[in-house]
């Protein structure tokens, strides 16, 4: 499977939201993990659309679009501490803060959870969720979040490769995933039949010096050489589009 901004461009310098650092011998350590959480809230309209927020530029993913989310806080951790419980009711928490939309933590469905490589400038750990929206006004506060809008996974695709909008590489593998199901019942039952899949990227570089972000099952994961040959699970960070290669899995 392979899916594209540009298909035609791929010898190129870094991309603009290539939001990792430069170093890429720096595979160990690195800053202190943040956890996070995210909510990737769903409608039909009639096709599936997703309610994406505009960032503030002067904070964290700044500019970019990018689903409700936020850090996990203290007060968010049930008494036994369980982080996974934790960043469902953070999920809740920054859902409403920033989209103004009342939800409940039992009616998200975790799908996946995303870690930045070491050389990442700030590194958040994220848990990522689906949930139903529907008929929910949104409110924002023109702080944080200067703007929202529903798209359709493919619609936001298709303006990040036109350069209209910013996304960084987990909203992008995101918004492919979502892209392939015709309906927010089959994208939700879809994503409540499998165990939530973890993407710990690791950054390798081709020979023509473009960036790639490999993820497990990628033939050069484990010696984040990506010039090795074989099997792919990765996104191509051409400076002239995305490219999302990926013989691993079925999404």
């Amino acid at each position: 499977m392979k899916a594209t901004d540009d298909p035609q461009s791929t010898n190129l310098s870094k991309h603009r939201n290539d939001i990792y650092g430069d170093n890429l011998h720096e595979r160990e350590g690195g800053s202190e993990l943040i956890p996070a959480a995210t909510v990737v809230l769903l409608r039909d309209n009639p096709e599936p659309e997703v309610l994406m927020v505009h960032k503030n530029s002067k904070i964290a993913f700044g500019g970019m679009w990018v689903f409700p989310g936020g850090r996990i806080d203290p007060e968010d951790f049930p008494e036994d501490g369980d982080i996974d419980a934790a960043a469902r009711n953070a999920a809740v928490r920054e859902t409403l803060e920033e989209a103004g939309i009342r939800s409940k933590a039992e009616d998200f469905v975790w799908f996946s959870h995303w870690t930045p490589p070491p050389i990442t400038p700030k590194r958040f750990s994220t848990w990522f969720f689906a949930a139903r929206a529907d008929d929910h006004s949104v409110s924002i506060d023109g702080g944080e979040i200067q703007d929202h809008a529903w798209m359709s996974p493919a619609a936001a695709l298709r303006r990040h490769g036109a350069g209209e909008i910013d996304l960084a590489p987990p909203t992008w593998i995101t918004l492919h995933q979502l892209s392939r199901y015709p309906s927010v019942d089959a994208l939700l039952g879809q994503l409540r039949g499998r165990d939530a899949r973890f993407y710990e990227t690791r950054l390798g570089k081709r020979s023509d010096d473009v960036r790639v972000a490999m993820w497990r099952g990628d033939a050069g994961y484990d010696t984040w050489d990506a010039e090795v040959a074989g099997e792919r699970h990765r996104l191509v960070m051409a400076e002239g589009g995305f490219i999302f290669e990926n013989t691993t899995e079925d999404c």
